[in-house]
């Protein structure tokens, strides 16, 4: 398998909202994120979820899964009744395999998740039980799309941020600017 990245913008996000993002735009045209099944090895590598082995059935789930949240955050952003098929493909995730942590010394101290299942059905529940957390909890009140031109990411607010990223904030604020001050 090639050493490829997941080509999806990382911003720091809940894992499930990271994973909702693999869909995004550059300059208003939609891309995909997920194109491959090596494309998800590195996604999964970039957010720090091991997964070796990856196949076309685990880019399928994972894809299933990323639609299935994009949805559950449209409706929550929307105020909308959570899509009940989504929740149930998210919940059917969060449910299996059987994981748990373990700890590593070497090189450093640090925590891997592990399952009784394969690396990317660990990967999917961990990211999914994320999603339980998220749109079951408080923080789902926090959860805003980016009012970047074109944009179609997900974030966290945090203090009056308004945007995924500061280049979303900076092309908003060119579009007013050039808006008020456009020859009629």
């Amino acid at each position: 398998m090639a050493d490829v990245s997941g080509g999806a913008p990382l911003l720091g996000e809940p894992l499930s909202i990271e994973l909702a993002n693999t869909r995004y735009a550059v300059r208003g045209n939609p891309r995909e994120g997920l194109d491959t099944a090596d494309h998800l090895a590195g996604w999964l590598r970039d957010v720090r979820l091991p997964a070796s082995g990856v196949d076309a059935a685990d880019l399928a789930a994972a894809v299933a899964l990323r639609d299935a949240v994009r949805r559950l955050a449209a409706a929550t952003v929307d105020d909308e009744p959570l899509p009940a098929d989504a929740v149930d493909l998210v919940n059917r995730h969060a449910a299996t395999p059987a994981r748990w942590r373990e700890l590593y010394a070497d090189p450093e101290p640090r925590t891997v998740a592990r399952s009784a299942g394969g690396d990317v059905a660990t990967a999917l529940s961990e990211i999914a039980a994320d999603a339980v957390d998220l749109f079951g909890g408080p923080r789902r009140h926090d959860l805003r799309a980016c009012q970047g031109p074109g944009c179609v990411l997900y974030f966290i607010r945090s203090g009056r941020r308004e945007w995924c990223s500061h280049g979303c904030g900076n092309r908003a604020r060119a579009a007013r600017h050039y808006a008020r001050n456009r020859p009629t």
